[in-house]
C-alpha cells in the first residue's frame, strides 16, 4: 500500500480545508447552540463535490478514489461533526446503497439527486427496540397488489426532520436478517411522520429523529434490490459508513492536536509556555500518535476497498480504533486547555462531546470487537 497522497488528493484537501475554515469552523459553536446547522450549506457542499465523492459523474458524482473519500470525510470531521453526518449519511448510507444494488432509474431519479445535494437522504434501519440486533427489526412492508404498505417506528434517525428520502428498511418475511427487505421511500408519502429528537449530548447540529409509518404505500418499484435482501445491503452499508465513521474521528483526534497544540504554545503560565512542561507534551504527543494511528487503519481500509479486497473487518478495526481514540484526544484536549476547554470558545468540549457517540453508532466498540474476534477465531459470538 502506498501511503503517499497523489497531487490531485492533496489539492482536493487543501481546497476542502480552506473551504470549511470559511463555511462551517467559524459557525459551528453557534450552530452547536441552536442544534441546527444552516441547510443553506448542503448546495454549497454538493458544489465543492462532498455530496458525490466516489459516485460517478454519470450519476451527478464527482467519481474519486476512497483515499480522496476519507479525506474528505476527515476534514469534515475536523471541522463539524455534525456536518459529516449529514454528507455521510446522504451521500454515504444511502447514496452508495442506491448505486450498489438499485435499478437504473432509481439512480438517475434519487443518486443524482442525492450527488448534486438537490436532495437529502436518511438510513431508516435502527428502532427502539433494535439497535445492534438489527436483523430483528419489527417494521413491517406487506404486499398488496402492485404496491408494498409500511407500517413501524424508526429511531435515532440522522437527517430525518430534513431528509426527501428515507431508505427504509422492513420485514417482508419471517424472522430474522433473510426476512428483510429495504425501499426508497419518499418523506412526503402520505402516513410518514417525523419528530426530532432533541436535547442530544453531541452532533447537536445534526437533525436526529424518530419516524412513524402507519399505512404508508409505495410501489413495488421503491424497493431497493431483490425482496429478502434488505438485511444485506444494510450491512454492506455500514461496512462503508465504518470506513467514514474512521476518517470522520480521525479529523476529531486531528482537530483535538492542532486545538491543543496552538493553546499550548500561545498559553503562558509559571513565566513560560505551557508547552514546555514536560507532562503537558505528554498529552499532546498521545494525541499525535493516535491521530497518525487512526489514519493509516483508515487509509488501509480505503485501499482494500479500492483494490476491491474484502475490508470488512479491517473497518471494523479502523472504526474501533479510530471512535475510542477519538474520546481519549479529545478528553485530553480539554484536559489540556483546562478550564478554557470546558466552554465552547474553544472547540475541545464539542470535540469531546461529539466523540462520544462514535462509539456507539455504525456499530458499538463491542459489536466490532465481536466482528474482528470471529475473523480471528472462526468462531461467532452472535446468537
Amino acid at each position: 500500500m502506498d501511503l503517499s497522497l497523489t497531487d490531485e488528493q492533496k489539492v482536493f484537501q487543501r481546497v476542502a480545508r480552506e473551504f470549511l475554515d470559511e463555511h462551517v469552523v467559524p459557525f459551528r459553536a453557534a450552530w452547536d447552540r441552536a442544534e441546527q446547522v444552516d441547510t443553506a450549506l448542503v448546495p454549497k457542499l454538493a458544489e465543492l463535490g462532498f455530496m458525490g465523492l466516489t459516485i460517478p459523474e454519470e450519476y451527478g458524482g464527482i467519481g474519486g478514489d476512497y483515499v480522496t473519500y476519507c479525506l474528505g470525510m476527515e476534514e469534515l470531521g475536523r471541522a463539524d461533526s455534525s456536518v459529516r453526518g449529514i454528507v455521510s449519511v446522504s451521500m454515504g448510507l444511502v447514496g452508495k446503497s442506491i448505486l450498489g444494488y438499485g435499478s437504473e432509474e432509481q439512480k438517475q431519479h434519487w443518486l443524482r439527486r442525492i450527488a448534486t445535494g438537490e436532495s437529502l437522504g436518511c438510513f431508516g434501519l435502527t428502532e427502539s427496540d433494535t439497535g445492534s440486533d438489527a436483523g430483528s427489526l419489527a417494521t413491517r412492508a406487506v404486499r398488496d397488489g402492485d404496491d408494498y404498505v409500511i407500517d413501524g417506528e424508526k429511531m435515532f434517525i440522522t437527517n430525518g426532520t430534513r431528509a426527501d428520502l428515507c431508505l427504509v428498511f422492513a420485514r417482508t418475511g419471517g424472522p430474522g436478517p433473510r426476512g428483510i427487505s429495504a425501499f426508497l421511500v419518499p418523506t412526503d408519502a402520505p402516513g410518514l411522520q417525523r419528530r426530532e429528537i432533541k436535547g442530544k449530548l453531541g452532533l447537536r447540529g445534526q437533525a436526529t429523529a424518530e419516524l412513524f409509518f402507519e399505512g404508508v404505500r409505495v410501489p413495488a418499484s421503491a424497493r431497493l434490490g431483490d425482496e429478502g435482501q434488505g438485511f444485506t445491503i444494510a450491512m454492506a452499508s455500514l461496512d462503508k459508513g465504518r470506513l467514514s465513521c474512521a476518517a470522520g474521528c480521525v479529523g476529531i483526534i486531528q482537530g483535538c492536536l492542532e486545538t491543543a497544540r496552538e493553546y499550548a504554545v500561545q498559553r503562558h503560565q509559571f513565566g513560560r509556555p505551557l508547552a514546555s512542561f514536560q507532562l503537558v507534551q505528554d498529552m499532546i504527543a498521545d494525541i499525535s500518535v493516535d491521530a497518525d494511528a487512526a489514519r493509516m487503519l483508515t487509509w488501509r481500509t480505503a485501499d482494500l476497498l479500492e483494490r476491491g479486497e474484502d475490508f470488512g473487518v479491517a473497518a471494523s478495526k479502523a472504526k474501533l480504533f479510530a471512535s475510542e481514540a477519538a474520546v481519549r484526544a479529545a478528553n485530553l484536549a480539554v484536559q489540556v486547555l483546562g478550564g478554557y476547554g470546558y466552554v465552547d470558545d474553544y472547540p475541545a468540549q464539542k470535540y469531546l462531546r461529539d466523540a462520544r457517540v462514535m462509539t456507539l453508532y455504525e456499530g458499538t466498540s463491542q459489536i466490532q470487537k465481536l466482528l474482528i474476534g470471529r475473523a480471528e477465531t472462526g468462531v461467532s459470538a452472535f446468537l
